[in-house]
């Protein structure tokens, strides 16, 4: 059961990093149940300040994965249209059927909420939309780096207690 428990986790750790670009998937809180899962094999005891630290962090990326792609809208000059058209975008985004839409939603949402806003500022909408877009990378930087300092977690544990896991 060890051995099982250890490749599902490892299996979450590698579906978070991926869910890290991917908004579909909540890369940080997958890859947290991962090290949850770690915890349950009998070979490694549980430690709850790894634990509870670990899942401070992924709630409080989690939200920020929210905020920050608007804020970046809001920063490069846009209104409260262009931050609900990234939300808009992002959603829609995700669900399009279309290559990168999860890239290409953010980016159209906050251009069409800023050109409904004001119709004739197609230069303040453009870069209203840039800013949505680069707050998307930095978001998904953030958590694919959060991603990987917990794969890093899962290596150490693993290493720790390897002789109880092997």
């Amino acid at each position: 059961m060890d051995i099982f428990l250890l490749l599902l986790s490892f299996l979450c750790i590698i579906i978070g990093l991926i869910g890290s670009f991917l908004p579909v998937l909540p890369g940080p809180s997958i890859s947290w149940l991962g090290i949850l899962l770690l915890y349950f094999t009998t070979a490694v005891p549980a430690n709850y300040w790894i634990l509870g630290i670990a899942l401070i962090i992924t709630i409080v990326i989690s939200v920020l994965d929210f905020v920050i792609p608007s804020q970046g809208t809001k920063k490069f000059g846009g209104s409260s249209y262009g931050v609900w058209g990234t939300n808009i975008g992002l959603v829609l985004g995700i669900i399009a059927p279309i290559p990168f839409g999860f890239l290409i939603g953010p980016f159209l949402g906050a251009l069409i909420g800023e050109l409904i806003y004001d119709s004739k500022n197609h230069k303040r909408a453009l870069k209203a939309a840039t800013g949505s877009f680069i707050g998307f990378l930095a978001s998904s930087f953030m958590k694919f780096i959060i991603c990987i300092m917990y794969l890093g977690l899962f290596f150490w544990i693993v290493w720790k207690y390897k002789s109880q896991l092997f």
